[in-house]
C-alpha cells in the first residue's frame, strides 16, 4: 500500500534591504524607505506558499551613498548573512544594493558563499542561474554609469558656478551671512572686523599658537550658524587648525578657488591683498622653520648666510654631545666637508657660540640711520593707532551684540502660551547667556587694552637705545627672534679660512638701518 503525502516547503528566511542616496525627507511618516519595504514585503507575501517568511529585523540606510559599502545596515545586513541567518535578500532595485559594479561582486561572492540568494522585487531575475547572473551585471553596469553621469554633471555645474564667482555651498564663514533667497555671501560688519583683526594679529605674532593664544584669551569664536532643521553649528573655540583655514581661504579676498584656478567671486572681500600675501608668505616661512625642528635640526641664527668662501658652499648647523645634563656643542660646518670629508676644507668647522656673537659685536660698531629711526617711531605710533581704532570698532560692534542678547534672552525668558519650559526654548537661552557672559567678558577686555594703548608706546629715546645696544637686544631674543632679525639685516656671510676673514654684506633693509658693509678678520675678535 502506498501513501502520497505533499511534502512541507522549506523556511526561505528573507531580509529587506532599502537605501536613499539622502536625507531629505526621510521625517515624512510615509517616505521612500518605506515605499521600498512595503515592496519587498508585497513580494514576499506573494511568495508564502514557497515557504518565504519576512524577518523582523529593519535594514535601513538613509542618507548612503550606493557608491561604497561604509553604510552600516548593509554592514549589519552581510554579518547576519554570513551568522546564518538570513536566506535570501530582498530589494527594490538592485542599485539599491550598491552603484558599483566591484562592491555588488563582493557581496554578491558574500552572499554565495553563506548560500543566501538574491532577488530585486521589480527586475525579475534568478541569481543561481548563469544567464541570471549576467542579466544582473548589465543592469549593474547601468546602476553604475548613471551614478558616473550623475557626479561628472555635479562637478560641471559647480565648476561653472565658480567661473562666474558663485558661492556653491560648505559651511558659512566668519566674517559673512547667507543671503538664502540670492545664495550670495553678505558680509556681516561686526565679524569682519575680527577677520581682518586675526589677520593683523598673526603678522604681530608671527605664529599659530601664539595667535590661538590670543584670539583664545579675547574670546573670538567660528562662525555660529543655524540650519534649515533648527540646529546650531559652529561656534567652536579656535585651534591651530582652524586659525590655518581662515589665514588661507582666499574668500576673504572675494575670489573663488576650483581645481587651483582661481576667479572673482560675487562677494565682497574683507582683508586687503597686501595683508593676505604677507600672511602667506610668513605661514610658508614657518611652515619650513618647523620642519627643521621636525626633522631634528637644530637651526643655527646664521643657517642660510654663512658660506664658506674657500669651498664656496653653505654652512649649516649641527651638535655633538657632552654627555648627560649637559648643553650640546653647537657648531657650523662646511657643505663640502660634510660630504667629501674635512680634509677637503681648510677649516671645516666654526663655533656657532663665537661666529654669532661676532656678527653681533661687529653690528653693534656700525651706526644707526637718524632718517630710519624717525620712521620707525612714525610707523610705531600709527600701528598703535590703528590697533586702537580697531579696539574702539570692535567694541562698538560688540556692545550692539550685547543689546541683541539681552532683548533675546528677555524674549526666551517669557513664559510660552503653550507652556513649553524645555526642549529648543532652554538650549536657546543658554546659548544666549553663553554667548553674553563671553561678550561681556570681552568687554572688560577691551577696555583694559584701551587704557593700556597709550602707555606702551616706546619714546623715540628708548627705541634708540635699543637699537645701538644690540648686545644687551640680543640676549633678551628668542632662538626664532634672532633668525628672523639676522634674515632681515644680512643678505650673506663669507668665511675666508685661509686668510681668516669674515665679509658681513647687508640686505637693502640692513643698509637702510646701518651705515655700511663690514669686512673684517677673526683677529678682530
Amino acid at each position: 500500500m502506498r501513501t502520497d503525502f505533499k511534502k512541507e516547503p522549506k523556511t526561505v528566511r528573507c531580509a529587506i534591504y532599502t537605501r536613499k542616496s539622502t536625507s531629505e525627507g526621510l521625517d515624512q511618516d510615509f517616505n521612500t524607505l518605506d515605499a521600498q519595504r512595503m515592496s519587498g514585503s508585497n513580494f514576499i507575501a506573494s511568495q508564502i506558499g514557497q515557504g518565504w517568511l519576512e524577518l523582523e529585523e529593519r535594514y535601513d540606510d538613509g542618507g548612503y551613498t550606493g557608491g561604497n559599502m561604509e553604510r552600516p545596515a548593509l554592514k549589519r545586513l552581510l554579518a547576519d548573512v554570513n551568522a546564518g541567518k538570513i536566506d535570501c535578500v530582498v530589494v527594490y532595485k538592485v542599485d539599491r544594493l550598491s552603484r558599483s559594479l566591484l562592491d555588488f561582486s563582493r557581496i554578491m561572492e558574500q552572499l554565495d558563499g553563506a548560500g543566501c540568494s538574491f532577488v530585486s522585487t521589480t527586475q525579475h531575475f534568478n541569481t543561481t542561474s548563469s544567464m541570471g547572473r549576467l542579466t544582473l551585471n548589465i543592469l549593474l553596469s547601468f546602476a553604475q554609469f548613471e551614478r558616473e553621469i550623475i557626479s561628472e554633471r555635479t562637478r560641471d555645474k559647480m565648476a561653472a558656478a565658480r567661473r562666474q564667482g558663485k558661492y556653491v555651498g560648505g559651511r558659512p564663514l566668519l566674517g559673512y551671512d547667507l543671503d538664502r533667497d540670492s545664495k550670495r555671501l553678505i558680509v556681516n560688519e561686526s565679524e569682519a572686523a575680527i577677520v581682518r583683526q586675526i589677520f593683523d594679529l598673526y603678522l604681530e605674532k608671527r605664529g599659530l599658537v601664539t595667535t590661538v593664544q590670543e584670539i583664545r584669551s579675547r574670546g573670538w569664536r567660528t562662525k555660529r550658524w543655524t540650519t534649515k532643521t533648527g540646529k546650531t553649528i559652529g561656534d567652536a573655540a579656535f585651534c591651530k587648525s582652524r586659525l590655518h583655514c581662515v589665514l588661507t581661504n582666499r574668500i576673504y579676498l572675494g575670489q573663488v578657488c576650483y581645481n587651483d584656478e582661481i576667479y572673482d567671486g560675487e562677494h565682497d572681500g574683507i582683508v586687503s591683498e597686501a595683508v593676505f600675501m604677507e600672511v602667506q608668505k610668513m605661514l610658508k616661512k614657518n611652515r619650513i622653520a618647523s620642519g627643521d625642528i621636525n626633522h631634528e635640526r637644530r637651526k643655527g641664527t646664521l643657517a642660510g648666510l654663512l658660506r664658506c668662501a674657500a669651498c664656496d658652499s653653505a654652512m649649516s648647523i649641527a651638535t655633538s654631545g657632552r654627555g648627560r645634563g649637559k648643553p650640546s656643542y653647537r657648531y657650523y660646518v662646511c657643505g663640502k666637508a660634510a660630504k667629501r670629508g674635512r680634509k677637503t676644507c681648510p677649516r671645516a668647522t666654526l663655533p656657532a657660540d663665537d661666529i654669532e656673537k661676532f656678527v653681533v659685536q661687529q653690528l653693534q660698531l656700525l651706526r644707526v640711520d637718524e632718517t630710519l629711526l624717525n620712521s620707525i617711531c612714525n610707523q610705531a605710533r600709527a600701528k598703535m593707532a590703528k590697533k586702537q581704532n580697531d579696539l574702539e570698532n570692535e567694541r562698538r560692534a560688540i556692545v550692539a551684540e550685547v543689546a541683541r542678547l539681552e532683548r533675546t534672552i528677555s524674549v526666551l525668558s517669557m513664559p510660552d502660551d503653550n507652556g513649553d519650559s524645555n526642549g529648543t526654548r532652554l538650549d536657546s537661552l543658554a546659548s544666549c547667556n553663553e554667548q553674553l557672559t563671553r561678550r561681556q567678558q570681552r568687554l572688560m577686555q577691551i577696555d583694559t587694552e584701551l587704557l593700556k594703548a597709550g602707555r606702551t608706546l616706546p619714546s623715540r629715546v628708548e627705541i634708540l637705545k635699543s637699537a645701538r645696544d644690540l648686545e644687551t637686544l640680543w640676549e633678551k631674543m628668542t632662538t626664532g627672534e634672532r633668525s628672523r632679525f639676522m634674515q632681515l639685516l644680512i643678505e650673506r656671510i663669507d668665511h675666508d679660512p685661509q686668510g681668516g676673514n669674515v665679509a658681513i654684506t647687508l640686505t637693502d633693509t640692513g643698509r637702510e638701518f646701518l651705515s655700511n658693509e663690514l669686512s673684517v678678520t677673526e683677529d678682530d675678535q
